[in-house]
């Protein structure tokens, strides 16, 4: 049998209020909801699911790891997650220059505390916000 697991299918997160955590999601990060199952509520993330559960022990509730978001542009893209009333905990900034592109990050939280992440993979000398106003410079469908 050949062993292939290099897709992941789905990624969960306890979360303590389902309802808050869903509202986040779809109304600040605006990802695409598939359905929700009593404390269960699932998103698509550019076919990756992205399952929000509601904790059985708050008590000893902790925020996990880190989701990273690709966005295009990563300026506009914190501008506008900015104006939805996201509050980033560090800004934008150069993480990797690569011999052939430029890694930028920056870094904010949901309402549980988790760390979420945009990202951008830059060509060389691009600079962020540098795109015409208009459809080009929109979100992508999972940011925007």
């Amino acid at each position: 049998m050949l062993l292939n697991l290099n897709q992941i299918g789905q990624i969960a997160l306890p979360v303590r209020d389902t309802d808050r955590a869903e509202a986040f999601y779809e109304t600040v990060i605006r990802l695409r909801k598939l359905y929700r199952f009593g404390d269960l509520t699932f998103f698509d993330c550019a076919g990756v699911r992205l399952l929000l559960e509601k904790t059985t022990d708050p008590a000893s509730f902790r925020p996990q790891g880190c989701i990273y978001f690709r966005c295009a542009d990563i300026a506009l893209t914190v501008a506008e997650l900015e104006r939805r009333g996201v509050a980033f905990t560090h800004p934008p900034h150069l993480i990797a220059a690569m011999d052939d592109h430029d890694l930028s990050m920056a870094f904010f939280t949901d309402p549980d505390g988790h760390t979420l992440a945009v990202m951008q993979e830059a060509p060389k000398g691009y600079q962020p916000g540098s795109s015409p106003p208009g459809p080009a410079a929109s979100l992508p469908p999972h940011i925007g």
